[in-house]
């Protein structure tokens, strides 16, 4: 059997609900990275070498045995009734019996194309690989984007937050008038109260010892101690949203920091599967797509069974074994030689003898002329078991590749199931965090206005941020998890695209 050979190229392996176009319009770049993996990629190269040396091993199966040649020369010629032989010559050219040499060509097809199916999974684990390590590196990219829209928001609040602390300080600079590191010490408001209480206090005692004229003047001052220290108490309060919200900007960017580490390494490790130096620039798009997919087993079971590459094998090699079972039964007949034998002879002293009168050729003419004789050979394979070992044992591996491939077909329907519902799972986490993220959104909103309003505090806007980016972090993953799951069924899938070598 005899059929082209094609590399398989599968860098771009689509599920069945998800198109060119479609693949094309999520990102461009995807597509071209997985160009250069696929063409560069260490793996797939050593694969693809080890592919054509298979290739190679056509033209030596079936091939005849080599020719032997035999030659004696006699150092003292022997002498025969037609002359001395001086040397004999043997040529002989041995023949399988009918049809073994076409068992082998078909075992040899059958290797070769079990090693462009290695070369196909080699491919396909790579590319899987780099769409893994892209949508994790989208997915860092996506957490880079919500924190720095997270720091919009803290920037806003903080002016909010000036700005009400201003306003309070401004209000209120007429009765009470203090520096600013006052402001900042805790104990301070605590001392101004403490003072205008006991300022109080002695008023209070004055009246007591019959000091009328005195009262009045007491709750001016007491009432005016009341107002300075509740003005203190909203100017620390401003200073501490503000301090609070600072402490969350810290946090932020040190979350961004290990971010933007985390995006540094997956950048090296993406560009050593393409085979690039480790720091080459890289495109991310700032959003992370979700792929559409359409999950349904029993027909994806049907493409799987038909082109995944690890079940090609399989069947590759059930077909070679079964190749080489006929060659090794063949191989027990007989086989067949044919062949020349010429003998160089030297003409004798005596050119008469007398056993020669009565011939009807002179003896001139036999004397001294070489000979030339057809042969013919025939080996006897008495040795049966040997032959029945051998084929025996060419039975036995074929009923181990078909029981692999069972093996395989189970294996593959489950990881299929298992990918199905990380799709579905996926899916309702993303539904589930895009609500609640709009929720929260909704209710920052209320809250700051809230905060701005005096009816609420910071603690509430900045608990309600965390909710929101935790949300978005978390839809970010969850995105990711559903593309990675496609990919790991396009990699089932493998559909082919096949290229002469």
């Amino acid at each position: 059997m005899k059929r082209s050979i094609y590399i398989i190229c599968i860098y771009i392996a689509l599920c069945p609900a998800l198109t060119a176009a479609q693949e094309s319009a999520q990102n461009d770049s995807l597509i071209h990275y997985l160009a250069v993996a696929a063409e560069n990629n260490p793996d797939i190269s050593a694969a693809r070498l080890v592919a054509k040396a298979a290739l190679e091993r056509l033209p030596q199966a079936g091939a005849f045995s080599d020719p032997t040649l035999e030659a004696g020369v006699f150092i003292s010629p022997m002498e025969y009734p037609m002359g001395r032989q001086a040397a004999q010559f043997q040529l002989m050219q041995m023949f399988p019996w009918f049809g073994t040499r076409k068992a082998a060509r078909t075992e040899a097809q059958h290797m070769a194309n079990m090693a462009f199916e290695e070369l196909r999974e080699v491919e396909a684990n790579v590319l899987l690989d780099v769409r893994i390590q892209w949508y994790a590196l989208c997915a860092a990219q996506q957490k880079l984007v919500n924190s720095e829209s997270n720091r919009q928001w803290l920037q806003h609040i903080e002016r909010l937050a000036l700005g009400k602390y201003a306003s309070s300080t401004g209000a209120t600079g007429s009765s009470y008038a203090a520096p600013p590191s006052a402001a900042l010490s805790p104990g301070a408001n605590m001392v101004s109260a403490n003072s205008a209480v006991t300022q109080g206090g002695m008023k209070m005692q004055g009246m007591n010892t019959g000091i009328v004229d005195s009262a009045p003047a007491a709750d001016m001052e007491t009432g005016a101690s009341m107002q300075a220290s509740g003005s203190m108490n909203a100017m620390g309060g401003g200073l501490a949203d503000v301090l609070q919200i600072q402490l969350e900007a810290m946090e932020i960017e040190s979350l961004e920091e290990s971010v933007r580490d985390e995006i540094s390494v997956g950048k090296a490790r993406f560009n050593l599967l393409m085979n690039r130096p480790a720091d080459s620039p890289i495109s991310l798009p700032d959003s992370l797509t979700l792929i559409p997919f359409m999950a349904d087993v029993k027909s994806l079971m049907e493409e799987i069974g038909e082109s995944n590459p690890s079940l090609a094998m399989l069947r590759e090699e059930s077909l070679a074994y079964g190749a080489k079972a006929e060659m090794d039964r063949k191989m027990g007949y007989p086989m067949f030689g044919v062949g020349l034998q010429y003998m160089l002879m030297a003409p004798l002293a005596n050119t008469r003898s007398s056993s020669m009168e009565n011939m009807n050729e002179p003896p001139q003419a036999m004397n001294g002329k070489d000979m030339l004789m057809p042969m013919l050979s025939v080996s006897i394979p008495i040795y049966r078991r040997k032959y029945n070992a051998v084929r025996a044992e060419s039975r036995l591996r074929q009923e181990a590749a078909d029981g692999k491939y069972a093996g395989a077909i189970n294996r593959i329907e489950a990881e299929l199931r298992r990918s199905v519902y990380r799709i579905n799972d996926a899916g309702r986490r993303i539904d589930l965090y895009r609500r609640q993220s709009a929720a929260a959104r909704t209710a920052a909103g209320i809250a700051l206005q809230e905060f701005v309003s005096g009816d609420g505090g910071l603690d509430g806007v900045i608990r309600i941020l965390r909710l929101l980016s935790d949300y978005q972090l978390k839809e970010a993953e969850a995105i990711a998890d559903c593309n990675t799951a496609v990919a790991s069924i396009q990699k089932l899938i493998a559909y082919r695209k096949n290229e002469d070598i």
